[in-house]
């Protein structure tokens, strides 16, 4: 013996709830989608092109104890002012130094050899980060 369908022949009711709900979801899920692609794509643009100060540790020198001697070379758009943040650690790789060196000149790229003061002989330096400001 078989069992009736309960299913209701195609096509001659409409689409079912279930059917109306998924074509809601998946219009939802695509507008949601294309902010989210928007989104990154705003941050990845402002992250690469808002960038007005960078620059780029060219060689350092532990120069005693207490100081270690950077090169730096920055880049950045005439007339920004700006500043860059140093760091050094020791052998054993403790912070030994930090500190921000202001770029204020007019150029638009800039050669400098700053000083970073340490507690103890640093063996690195590391460019953290420039920011405009």
């Amino acid at each position: 013996m078989s069992t009736p369908s309960t299913r209701l022949p195609e096509g001659r009711y409409g689409r079912s709830a279930d059917e109306r709900a998924d074509r809601k979801l998946r219009i939802i899920g695509g507008v949601l989608g294309v902010a989210l692609i928007g989104v990154v794509g705003w941050f990845g643009y402002d992250y690469i092109a808002g960038s007005k100060i960078s620059a780029q540790v060219i060689t350092f020198e532990a120069v005693s104890d207490r100081a270690v001697e950077v090169h730096l070379e920055v880049h950045k758009d005439a007339g920004t002012k700006g500043y860059c943040t140093l760091r050094s650690q020791d052998a054993d790789g403790l912070e030994v130094g930090r500190a921000d060196f202001r770029f204020d000149q007019d150029s638009s790229r800039l050669d400098k050899v700053v000083t970073l003061r340490t507690t103890a002989r640093g063996t690195t330096a590391e460019l953290l980060g420039c920011h405009a400001g």
